[in-house]
């Protein structure tokens, strides 16, 4: 197999975390041939490890992508490190995705696993301690502040339920209002029953002392102690580099970013283009992710064989014509 637009791939994956490896690996294991564009940035690199993957608990992101390249590549699968940029084509020309030092990929369908990004508030020094002590979800990251001081920085309504969920964790659980949350009678009541404190004003910055969180500073005001603070950011599916195939991004209902909408198959809009991972559903752990995908593999490897049958048959009846059977 080569990296040029000469060779015409079964699947182009573009995206090279849990989602797309294990996309790869079940189409390598179905005898497809298949390319993944890996940008190197995956999500959850700064995380110190993955969890609530069966057998994988705690491992690093890293090497949790290195055995899941090594696992694809055993099948065949060819992985490529670059930025898709650009896309063209259709379903019965095939797909083109352009990477960014220029090189061009063809592929019969083409399967969009390149996740999200995190928009954080813009607070200094939160984003340097992102996926360290500044977290976002309890079923990933709670275990390990357990018992801790943990601070909820209020971005909107759904802080308040961050707070309570929290609450399993520590009973220590402080919600920083930030001028953006303003919660009910009713939720106030809820607070106070589970012993969340309230804390008003806007967080003006992150207080780190010795390679470690210390606590959150507010404007004019005193410093609140905190080991943890939970963040609940907003999020943008990254899909930019197939505009030109009419692909983009919807406002997901919940109000806290956009993601790209699918079929249960993982089919999207355009006919030919899957999507899997976060960037189609943005509330799933990396172990869904893989899952999904592997779902979404077989789906397009059906989608393939549909179409191989079609035209051997077609070819099958010409022959029989020709020969007078």
């Amino acid at each position: 197999m080569t990296e040029s637009s000469n060779f015409l791939y079964d699947v182009v994956i573009v995206g090279g975390g849990a989602a797309g490896l294990s996309a790869a690996q079940m189409l390598g294991r179905t005898r497809r041939s298949v390319v993944v564009v890996d940008g190197g940035e995956p999500r959850n690199a700064p995380a110190r490890g993955v969890h609530g993957f069966l057998s994988r608990d705690g491992v690093s992101p890293a090497e949790l992508l290195a055995i899941g390249r090594a696992e694809a590549e055993h099948y065949g699968a060819v992985i490529i490190q670059g930025e898709a940029v650009a896309s063209s084509g259709d379903l019965h020309l095939g797909f083109e995705v352009t990477l960014d030092d220029g090189r061009q990929l063809r592929g019969r369908r083409l399967l969009v696993a390149t996740g999200l990004v995190d928009e954080l508030p813009e607070i200094p020094g939160l984003r340097e301690r992102w996926g360290k002590d500044v977290l976002h979800c309890p079923f990933c990251h709670g275990w390990e502040v357990r018992d801790q001081a943990i601070g909820i920085l209020g971005s909107g309504p759904w802080s308040v339920h961050q707070s309570l969920l929290f609450r399993q964790w520590s009973s220590n659980i402080t919600l920083f209002l930030n001028d953006k949350t303003l919660p009910s009678d009713a939720e106030h009541e809820q607070l106070a029953a589970r012993g969340v404190k309230v804390v008003a004003g806007a967080v003006e910055s992150v207080r780190v002392e010795n390679n470690a969180l210390r606590g959150l500073a507010l404007a004019g005001g005193p410093e609140v102690a905190v080991d943890a603070v939970v963040v609940g950011a907003r999020v943008h599916a990254r899909v930019a580099a197939f505009a030109g195939l009419g692909l983009s991004a919807s406002p997901h209902p919940m109000g806290i970013g956009d993601y790209l909408e699918t079929d249960a198959d993982g089919a999207t809009a355009v006919p030919g283009v899957w999507a899997a991972g976060n960037a189609t559903d943005m509330k799933a752990q990396v172990l869904a992710s893989a899952a999904a995908a592997a779902w979404t593999a077989v789906a397009i490897n059906n989608h393939l064989m549909a179409e191989e049958l079609e035209r051997d048959v077609s070819a099958y009846r010409q022959s029989l014509a020709l020969t007078g059977a």
